[in-house]
């Protein structure tokens, strides 16, 4: 009798040590070890973007992050190409250059206003297909904040690429080649719009760089520098 009175208590004390272990692994679940919410995939995505933005401005804000950037070089206006070709054919080819070298200085010049329209943009965007965006390709996130959010980072940035072109002489530098171009014979004239080419090249750039940290995010858990993308971005493996 007394034996099985012992039996029964090691069970009983066994089936609470059980249940308190899976207690206690509730607990830790409930505090973040699981699936995140909802509204944590939005605030994880948000924040990644938030990440990718700032890291991705100041990385093409520097001097040379455009010119030196094989990916986001801003290069003489393809619609004109026809300018470039005939400028360097009658010995502006250092001209042609110094333009573009303006050209991408100038994008760089902007980016540095960039971070904050971004970051603007990425709070104020809601996020209802948060979880399709979180299992889909390693650029989705940027690839939704693109979408919806290129007009209105347009509008904003448009005046700021203008500012910074004016300020490396990228204009001037334009208006003199067009200007020359325009003057040789035999050739059709031309006058492209090229603060909508810089404006529109630049935000390309951006997006590339965001994109490219969102990646990170995604594949490098050291990347992943908080508690909340730990969370988000652990759990899409």
């Amino acid at each position: 009798m007394r034996h099985a009175v012992l039996l029964l208590l090691f069970a009983s004390i066994g089936s609470f040590a059980h249940a308190q272990l899976n207690l206690d692994k509730l607990k830790k679940t409930l505090k973040g070890g699981g699936m995140p919410t909802t509204e944590e995939v939005a605030a994880g995505l948000k924040e990644a973007l938030t990440n990718g933005a700032s890291k991705g401005s100041d990385l093409v804000s520097q001097a040379d992050g455009y010119f030196k950037n094989a990916e986001i070089k801003i290069p003489f206006p393809p619609e004109v190409k026809q300018v470039e070709t005939k400028l360097r054919q009658v010995g502006m080819g250092a001209q042609v250059d110094k333009f573009v070298l303006a050209l991408n200085r100038g994008a760089e010049e902007a980016a540095k206003e960039a971070k904050p329209i971004f970051v603007s943009a990425i709070k104020q965007m809601t996020v209802q297909d948060a979880w399709s965006i979180l299992k889909g390709e390693d650029n989705a996130a940027t690839q939704y904040l693109d979408k919806t959010t290129s007009p209105e980072l347009t509008t904003k940035f448009k005046p700021i690429i203008q500012a910074a072109l004016q300020k490396v002489s990228a204009t001037k530098y334009y208006a003199d080649l067009v200007n020359a171009y325009n003057k040789l014979p035999m050739v059709q004239k031309v006058n492209p719009n090229l603060d909508d080419y810089a404006t529109e090249k630049a935000i390309d750039g951006l997006f590339v760089m965001v994109a490219k940290e969102e990646k990170l995010i995604r594949d490098d858990p050291g990347a992943r520098t908080t508690d909340l993308l730990k969370k988000v971005f652990g759990a899409q493996k």
